[in-house]
């Protein structure tokens, strides 16, 4: 099973918009990561965001690319920065399917290093807008392991 953590895109500044909606480059940024991803063959039956406009617009870029059939669903209350992260672990650990989240830092990072490490402290990798961690379950006994990274400037654009 894989479970894919995404930093939402770059988003405008909260002085030009206080809902911070993702900027064109932030928008670009996420339709070169779903395609890449979507080349890819990724296949995630759901796709959750915060609830945060950013990381909605981040989710439904990434469904729409991904192909039909994949739910969006806001979860708001577990993924927005500063929220606790053992409520969501708990959540990630009973997944069966792969699922794509999309949030934000410090979560994100924090999330990685919590299912990889056991310690939500220690840092697995450095996010920026726009990546993607992906995660697979049971290579090593049924822990969590990093099988990639990437973040978005790599893809060119």
């Amino acid at each position: 099973m894989h479970v894919y953590l995404v930093q939402h895109g770059a988003a405008v500044p909260k002085d030009e918009n206080p809902e911070r909606p993702l900027s064109d480059n932030g928008r670009e940024d996420v339709k070169r990561m779903a395609s890449f991803l979507a080349r890819s063959r990724i296949s995630a039956k759901r796709v959750l965001h915060s609830g945060k406009l950013r990381s909605m617009e981040t989710a439904l870029l990434l469904a729409d690319v991904l192909g039909p059939g994949n739910v969006v669903e806001e979860n708001a209350g577990q993924l927005a920065p500063n929220d606790p992260i053992e409520p969501f672990f708990a959540t990630v650990d009973g997944w069966t399917d792969d699922t794509i989240v999309v949030g934000h830092l410090p979560f994100m990072s924090k999330l990685v290093s919590r299912l990889v490490t056991g310690d939500e402290d220690e840092t697995v990798v450095h996010f920026k807008p726009g990546s993607v961690a992906c995660l697979e379950r049971g290579e090593n006994g049924g822990g969590w392991t990093v099988q990639w990274f990437l973040r978005p400037e790599l893809l060119g654009g």
